[in-house]
């Protein structure tokens, strides 16, 4: 892979810290606003919103703006909302710094896919997208727990000063290695970039996405009690097994991304089902930790890694734009919402700590419904109507333009 990609990956590293660091700092930020648990939990929600509704709307702003320079901007105003956060002395204008990064941080992902996509030819697409979200999986791994360590030894304000260091650094080497595109900004016409969403396949693609990562996060949003109060594992042990679902989900991402290219929808296929199936059996089994050692394990090798996947289908129903992976990263974010939200409707209805992972894996056999036509299809019919859906507009243009 071309370093810029890795680069790349490292910003992205830097951006989902940002994201889900706040898990990590929850006890902190409510003792110093002097707000419950669950208000600061609602950061979570801002960050998710923020990217779903206000990422594709600055995309759409930066269009005509050459991808690198559109890169490094986005970067410097994430570093200006990490900063506000990082000065924040009422919890309003941590809500508001939590809104600018999050805005930068989409906008920045759809852009850095495309800009991924430039590098390589289509062959390798699948493994360029791979070393992209492996800054995302590492994140997980790394990025939630040195900010909590951080924020325990220097307070939670030096975590947000750490995150806005490595944005400071990552900003040098996007300026340093990654080359400007070929793409020339004042050509890109914005109703040709629109008309991509009259869509079918490409909306097809959104919703499975959405609904894959939705099911992953409605388990792993209660892991926590899932682990203590339905496994018995002490409390000191939940971090190893987050760590175990984090280096899971590492490993998963590299064996996935060699192999996206070559089958890439026999891999939704049946990773949507193995999906399903773990969550099931985890479910099922819960109250024995050595079942639920290898259920954490597997999800975390067959869950989060589909990501690349998902992502080089929605590149091939549709295009390489920015405007296309942002709106991507915003179907994702919805997950990322509806998920946990539907998990813990299920709990407060009595239906017991484990249906979250029920939610969860309903989640994944409905995204399993709506793609096994297109993985016994081999992706033939998706891309025949995308295909014939991309090229009506340009048909209609040419009747207009014809003197008959």
């Amino acid at each position: 892979m071309p370093v810029a990609i890795t680069v790349l990956g490292i910003a992205v590293f830097c951006l989902n810290t940002t994201e889900i660091m706040i898990a990590g700092l929850l006890p902190s930020l409510s003792a110093e606003f002097g707000v419950s648990v669950s208000t600061v939990g609602y950061l979570i929600s801002v960050y998710a919103l923020g990217m779903v509704v206000g990422g594709p709307v600055l995309t759409v702003a930066l269009l005509r703006v050459p991808r690198k320079a559109a890169l490094l901007g986005l970067l410097t105003v994430f570093m200006a909302g990490q900063v506000l956060g990082a000065l924040a002395e009422q919890f309003w204008v941590l809500v508001v710094a939590r809104i600018v990064t999050a805005l930068a941080a989409s906008a920045f992902f759809g852009i850095a896919v495309a800009v991924c996509v430039r590098l390589v030819p289509p062959a390798r697409h699948g493994r360029a997208l791979a070393t992209l979200f492996g800054g995302l999986m590492v994140a997980h791994v790394v990025g939630l727990p040195a900010a909590a360590l951080v924020d325990q030894h220097f307070g939670w304000r030096a975590s947000f000063w750490a995150v806005a260091g490595l944005a400071v650094l990552s900003t040098l080497a996007v300026a340093r290695l990654v080359p400007a595109t070929s793409t020339a900004p004042g050509r890109i016409d914005l109703r040709a970039e629109i008309s991509a969403f009259r869509n079918g396949p490409l909306w097809g693609a959104y919703g499975t996405n959405a609904l894959i990562i939705g099911a992953i996060m409605a388990a792993n949003s209660y892991f926590s009690p899932i682990f203590v109060d339905v496994t018995g594992f002490p409390s000191s042990a939940v971090p190893w097994l987050f760590g175990l679902f984090g280096v899971g989900t590492i490993i998963g991402n590299m064996v996935m991304g060699r192999f996206t290219d070559r089958y890439m929808m026999p891999m939704l296929g049946w990773g949507f089902a193995a999906v399903a199936v773990v969550l099931a059996v985890f479910a099922l089994v819960a109250r024995n930790p050595a079942a639920t050692l290898v259920a954490v394990a597997v999800l975390g090798l067959i869950g989060l890694p589909l990501s690349p996947v998902m992502s080089a289908r929605v590149i091939q129903v549709s295009n390489e734009g920015p405007l296309v992976s942002t709106v991507n990263a915003s179907a994702v974010n919805v997950g990322v919402v509806v998920g946990p939200w539907a998990g813990g409707l299920a709990i407060d209805a009595d239906l017991g700590l484990t249906s979250p992972l029920w939610i969860g894996c309903g989640m994944a056999a409905a995204g399993l419904l709506a793609v096994l036509p297109v993985v016994l299809g081999g992706g033939r019919t998706e891309r025949s109507a995308a295909a014939g859906e991309a090229a009506a507009p340009a048909d209609r243009a040419a009747a207009e333009r014809s003197p008959g």
